[in-house]
């Protein structure tokens, strides 16, 4: 391990990258998409018969009817102030105060902002960050509404695109193809179950388990972790995994043929990001991506720093 940076072993050719020049800035046009969600209401197939046309449901599932009759109930709610019944032991309640506090105290004082974000949003970054409760990057890094669009996931692991779609894959598709964002951040964090799972795997593990079905997308983090480390503790392996596993989604948001385009022309960058909530540090760098770096690696790092 050099200064917690993992490129050995059969890590990745990841190096500091010599006296490179900057990524280009961004191009400052930006383009947005526009999606279409239809209704959540099941729509009948029209089916003419006898001269006759009439609505067969008989392909809706009972989940669609539920959650239709869900919505419509909250479609036909009136919004007036009632008294709510069981309040003292609702679990929500906390979250009305600090609802409300939230409205006061930013919506109001920044409404013509708000009013702005209502109409279009313009993030400059795509953060890939873990589910853990205790790593939500907009408290951590103080993102503020409309400055990042972002995914959250178990290890906060970016899959590769041959592993086809995913949450994950469309959120990137969405922040750079139609948000156009200028930077993709990938965080990791100390202690993170997802890697202690891929590290507790077997080699020939087969199982039904989400959480190892998903974990499993780290494997080549998991084995450059042994090769590199495997002589250590495993919570040091856990730690050496943490950050590999950074580098490893980075190198697969390369194979994204739209990602691996506009890092090539300078106008998206990528960004590796560790959060050790021990003692409350902050690792970040840059991926380097182009031909002829040294060595004959066309990966490398730059601009590496710890907050501390």
């Amino acid at each position: 391990m050099a200064n917690g940076l993992l490129f050995r072993g059969a890590s990745p050719c990841l190096r500091p990258a010599a006296a490179s020049t900057a990524v280009s800035s961004a191009d400052s046009s930006r383009g947005h998409g526009a999606l279409t969600i239809g209704s959540s209401r099941p729509r009948g197939v029209a089916l003419r018969m006898g001269g006759s046309s009439r609505r067969d449901f008989s392909f809706v599932t009972r989940a669609s009817r539920d959650h239709s009759g869900l919505t419509r109930q909250l479609l036909e709610f009136q919004h007036d102030t009632v008294d709510e019944v069981g309040a003292e032991h609702d679990p929500l309640m906390d979250l009305k105060a600090r609802f409300m506090d939230f409205k006061q105290r930013n919506y109001v004082e920044n409404f013509s902002n708000y009013q702005n974000l209502a109409e279009q949003q313009t993030p400059k970054f795509m953060v890939v960050a873990c589910a853990d409760s205790r790593v939500c990057p907009s408290s951590i890094l103080g993102f503020q509404p409309g400055e990042a669009f972002t995914v959250r996931n178990i290890a906060n692991l970016v899959p590769p695109y041959e592993h086809g779609g995913s949450e994950t894959s469309a959120a990137l598709e969405f922040a750079v193809n139609s948000l156009q964002v200028e930077n993709v951040l990938v965080v990791g964090h100390s202690r993170c179950g997802g890697i202690q799972a891929l590290m507790s795997m077997k080699d020939d593990s087969t199982s039904g388990s989400f959480i190892k079905n998903w974990v499993s997308i780290g494997k080549s983090a998991r084995l450059s972790t042994k090769a590199a480390a495997g002589n250590l503790s495993f919570e040091m392996q856990c730690t050496h995994c943490e950050k590999e596993s950074i580098n490893s989604s980075l190198l697969n948001l390369l194979t994204y043929p739209w990602i691996e385009k506009r890092v090539s022309e300078g106008t998206l960058n990528l960004h590796g990001g560790y959060y050790n909530f021990i003692d409350c540090t902050f690792e970040k760098w840059t991926l380097v991506y182009r031909e002829g770096l040294e060595g004959g690696s066309k990966y490398a790092i730059k601009n590496r720093s710890t907050w501390s």
